[in-house]
């Protein structure tokens, strides 16, 4: 029986050959698109998730600058309504001086204009010279504030489509009204601002009408009507650009035909919000330049494939061993950078727990220094309460001896309440207040003070009123800061051969104590409330007295100011919200 041929040895070898290389190239196709297809999601979700979170800190710095602007002018007509000047102007009707005088407040205050309206409504003075003399009668800003007493927040829009926000408040003098004080808040220029760093910003109010927004047109609008406003070719260009991208992204909207990320963020102001658009083009450019460089890379791969396969003589041997070599030589490049970005990584690692250690030792020693500071008095105190009390024994006059005794055990529970206190320096609230007499709060502070204002002969004047001045708060803590005060007199009158300390107690809009010396006076006003900050020699004190006098008092919803004196010396303040009746005590409560 004959048999069949068998192919060559060399043909079955090249055919073997042939359907390696289909499949290698089958192969090398396949890892080409599942690597750009993982590589292109990967990286999109990467670069689309920090485009986001850039987005939420732009916006969140925009709603706290636009919050802090709104604050900074609230109080403005507070301050202004209280002006002699321009309540002078208002009950003589000479109004010579009360433009210049808005005029020099304008560039303090950095609003965008101010106006005094007398009781008819008219604008008697302003900083914008054009709009002196004109009528404001009818105008919700001036017909408000007339019937009500606090400060008023108006936003006013014009025929042009945008909006005017303005404070005003009511000038009474002696239980007559003089007039108004008006206040523009210049908002237009964040969105000015905004237009150089966001694609598109808008602010809306309560309402959901635009009050604010990069886009001019979109004022007076709703959102919805202002991202209607596209042009009509808008749909087609979307749909060619999605065609045309190798990354499409879902959208949360379109302005002015392009695909944008919407973030929303609420402002706690008269429930405004405030939205920003961002388009997805730098997240595309950036995917499609790493899949470009990917696809070339595969190109180049299948190029030199096919380069492979034409050539059959020995160089192409040698030609694909010189390129191995230098694949090797790029891993093993790639490999040490990998290495090396681990290591930085690494340390970066334990650079962040070492400042993570260095922040907790920071807060434990200004937590020791807090509880250092406010011991200190007590502990004065008790020494001189026990050098009496020994006295007094050696003397045989036990009776006498037990009042000290009686005066450091009070000192001890001061003490104990005084470390419970130091634990809401960290946080703020918690705490049930109590009304608290001013006038007995006062008293005892200078029953705390005693011994030291014997030693130095210092000559303390008070003045307080026949009736009780009560606040809401914590009689401790209100307690501390009248000590520190007065501490802080003393130290101050330490030079003076007459050194004197004057205390004044009134009660007003709110009960304010103002504690005077004749001393040398503040040398830097600025850096006065800041911890550690101190004019003592080493060892007489930490400098942290004001600043968590200054911490307690704002804890309290009041004020803490200090100013020099015009006769030489220092006047500090402090103010806390009054309580006027047993209703004022149940709102606190």
């Amino acid at each position: 029986m004959s048999q069949l041929p068998t192919p060559p040895a060399p043909i079955h070898r090249a055919r073997l050959t042939s359907w390696r290389v289909r499949f290698a190239l089958l192969l090398l196709f396949v890892l080409a698109v599942t690597t750009i297809v993982v590589t292109n999601k990967l990286l999109t979700d990467r670069f689309t998730e920090n485009t986001r979170n850039r987005a939420e800190l732009r916006l969140a710095l925009y709603s706290g600058n636009l919050l802090s602007e709104l604050r900074r002018n609230a109080i403005v007509p507070q301050l202004l309504s209280r002006d002699p000047a321009l309540i002078g102007a208002l009950n003589s009707s000479d109004y010579s001086t009360s433009t210049q005088r808005l005029i020099s407040f304008v560039e303090e205050i950095g609003a965008a204009s101010l106006m005094l309206l007398d009781s008819d409504g008219r604008a008697v003075a302003a900083t914008d010279r054009n709009r002196l003399g004109s009528q404001h009668r009818s105008e919700p800003y001036f017909v408000n504030a007339v019937r009500a007493s606090e400060t008023l927040f108006t936003v006013l829009g014009s025929d042009t489509g945008g909006y005017s926000f303005i404070y005003s408040r009511r000038i009474d003098a002696q239980g007559e009204t003089l007039g108004v004080i008006m206040v523009e808040v210049d908002l237009h220029k964040f969105e000015r601002a905004w237009a150089g760093i966001s694609d598109a910003v808008l602010v809306t109010d309560s309402t959901g009408t635009i009050i604010l927004a990069t886009e001019p047109r979109w004022r007076s609008k709703t959102e919805g009507e202002a991202l209607a406003q596209a042009p009509a070719q808008s749909a087609i260009q979307r749909a060619i650009q999605a065609t045309a991208d190798w990354t499409t992204l879902p959208a949360d909207a379109y302005v002015q035909g392009k695909a944008v990320m919407r973030m929303e963020s609420r402002i706690p102001f008269r429930g405004w919000h405030i939205a920003s658009f961002t388009t997805y083009e730098s997240v595309r450019d950036k995917v499609n330049g790493v899949l470009a460089l990917e696809i070339m890379g595969f190109a180049m791969l299948l190029a030199l494939a096919f380069y492979a396969l034409s050539r059959k003589t020995a160089g192409r041997l040698m030609l694909f061993q010189r390129e191995s070599a230098e694949l090797r030589a790029l891993n093993t490049r790639l490999q040490r950078e990998i290495a090396e970005r681990e290591k930085v990584q690494q340390n970066l690692a334990v650079a962040e727990q070492t400042l993570a250690q260095s922040s907790k030792l920071a807060a434990l020693g200004e937590m020791s220094a807090a509880v250092s500071h406010e011991l200190n008095q007590p502990l004065a105190a008790m020494r001189t309460y026990l050098a009496g009390a020994r006295l007094l024994l050696n003397r045989n006059r036990p009776e006498e001896a037990l009042s000290s005794f009686q005066r450091i055990d009070d000192l001890i529970d001061r003490m104990g309440q005084i470390t419970r206190q130091l634990k809401s320096y960290a946080r703020k609230g918690g705490d049930q207040f109590t009304p608290v007499n001013m006038g007995d709060a006062l008293v005892s502070a200078l029953s705390m003070m005693e011994p030291q204002l014997k030693n130095r002969q210092v000559q303390i004047s008070r003045v307080a009123p026949e009736e009780p001045v009560q606040v809401m708060g914590d009689r401790v803590r209100i307690e501390q800061v009248m000590v520190n005060l007065l501490r802080n007199a003393l130290d101050a009158t330490q030079a003076v051969d007459e050194p004197q300390v004057e205390l004044i107690l009134a009660a007003g809009e709110t009960a304010t104590l103002t504690v005077r010396d004749n001393g040398q006076g503040i040398e830097d006003l600025d850096a006065l409330f800041e911890p550690f900050y101190t004019t003592k020699r080493p060892g007489e004190g930490v400098g942290l007295g004001l600043a968590i006098s200054s911490g307690i008092v704002n804890d309290l919803g009041g004020r803490l100011l200090a100013r020099n004196a015009e006769g030489g010396g220092a006047v500090f303040e402090m103010q806390l919200p009054i309580l006027t009746g047993e209703s004022d005590i149940e709102a606190a409560e």
